[in-house]
């Protein structure tokens, strides 16, 4: 769904979907939370942007894209954020008061990021693309970061499973605490059995639509 097209359907309830780091909106998650839509509510305009690695390209692409359409578009707007994604559905839903789903999120990207500084990149999901990251990137997420407020003030809810290999989920247990949680036993940093939450997470996103 291009953004002409979401910006053509402004009375719609509006789902934007933010991938991981060195994932696309090819994703399993992502395009299994599509599929579902299309066949279940088509209602529901789906929206999901490739994202940038690099913080400060990402965060200037995503505020944009959020700031149009809270001005253009008149319907609902909701988000979901797997892993990285996570974190930029929180940086955006403090912004605007959204109500955002976060799946195994990140809570401090900055601290896995220097990990991958100077090695060459190529999404998870195929596409042919390189990135090389530098130190000013993790110098970025750090600033970013710090502009997420210490208690929160958006309204969340935390999908998370204890078998996460990436990403301790204990960390985004006491990060979003006071909001609704769901923390499974098992599983792993892909979330397995995501499609179990589809319905109820549409409800949770759009409950007064």
């Amino acid at each position: 769904m291009s953004q002409s097209d979401t910006q053509a359907s402004q009375d719609r309830p509006l789902l934007v979907y933010l991938h991981g780091f060195l994932s696309s909106p090819q994703s399993f998650k992502c395009q299994q939370l599509k599929q579902w839509l299309q066949a279940t509510r088509p209602d529901i305009v789906f929206y999901a942007p490739l994202i940038s690695p690099y913080p400060a390209e990402a965060a200037a692409a995503l505020g944009k894209a959020l700031e149009d359409f809270t001005v253009q578009h008149q319907g609902p707007i909701g988000l979901v954020g797997s892993s990285m994604g996570g974190f930029w559905s929180t940086w955006l839903a403090e912004q605007h008061k959204l109500p955002a789903v976060v799946v195994n999120p990140a809570v401090t990207p900055s601290r896995f990021m220097p990990n991958y500084i100077g090695q060459d990149l190529k999404p998870y999901s195929g596409e042919d693309f390189t990135y090389r990251l530098q130190r000013e990137d993790v110098d970025n997420m750090q600033r970013l970061e710090a502009e997420i407020p210490g208690t929160l003030g958006g309204r969340y809810w935390l999908l998370a499973q204890r078998g996460d290999e990436t990403l301790d989920c204990r960390e985004a247990e006491q990060f979003y605490l006071g909001h609704r949680q769901t923390v499974e036993d098992g599983g792993d940093h892909s979330f397995q059995g995501f499609d179990r939450y589809m319905a109820p997470l549409v409800d949770f996103l759009f409950a007064d639509s």
